[in-house]
């Protein structure tokens, strides 16, 4: 049915599909104080988020992370992420156009891949998605191209007939690895400004500009 350019859309999730920087913020906040330290605010960790939760945490931590932080973040964050964590603006109506149109969707992301599936299935997206990936399905995280590969093997597409849609410029950084076609929406980490400066394909406003991108006015919605 798709008369898009492309077969297959690859997302990011955190500051891509979902604000989660609120429950991030919380949980990064109740490993400091089983450290004494003072807690961050939301702007602070917004900006680290990303490149994994050992890299996170070996941020926000002075003396680095050790195995039982990350521990400890992962029992706190699993507890309340479900309760803080919204999808983005036009996230909904969005995927629902594409999967209607028979574009192959999935995720690809740094975060625990656990955690991503039990997100995207309370949030109501998980229908949407034929892949949801993270840095344990692969050998190495973004920005290595490997879990984008994974995800075009996955969907059946090559690399021409596929675009990624990402928050960050570890996300331009990854597609380009990936031999991807990338557009950025400046909803998470990074803004508008330092996006341009990664040079992505394109740049969104928001999520609920994608259909109509993909898919102009002279091309209707088939019912």
């Amino acid at each position: 049915m798709s008369t898009s350019a492309y077969l297959a859309i690859i997302f990011d999730f955190d500051g891509t599909l979902a604000d989660s920087y609120a429950a991030i913020t919380a949980s990064v906040n109740h490993v400091r104080a089983a450290h004494k330290l003072t807690p961050l605010v939301e702007s602070e960790v917004r900006r680290l988020v990303g490149f994994g939760l050992l890299t996170l945490l070996q941020e926000i931590l002075p003396d680095g992370a050790t195995e039982a932080d990350v521990a400890l973040y992962r029992s706190h964050y699993l507890q309340i992420m479900e309760r803080e964590t919204h999808l983005l603006p036009g996230v909904v109506p969005a995927l629902e156009e594409l999967h209607h149109r028979g574009l192959r969707l999935a995720v690809c992301s740094n975060k625990n891949v656990v955690f991503t599936r039990k997100l995207c299935a309370s949030l109501g997206i998980a229908q949407f998605f034929e892949a949801i990936l993270g840095p344990e399905d692969v050998s190495a995280p973004k920005p290595d191209p490997a879990m984008i590969d994974e995800a075009m093997k996955r969907l059946g597409v090559i690399a021409k007939r596929c675009l990624c849609i990402g928050d960050m410029a570890i996300d331009v950084e990854t597609a380009r690895a990936a031999g991807v076609t990338v557009w950025v929406v400046p909803s998470g980490s990074h803004d508008a400004g330092t996006l341009s400066a990664a040079r992505p394909d394109r740049i969104l406003s928001n999520m609920g500009e994608l259909p109509r991108l993909l898919f102009p006015a002279s091309d209707p919605l088939s019912p």
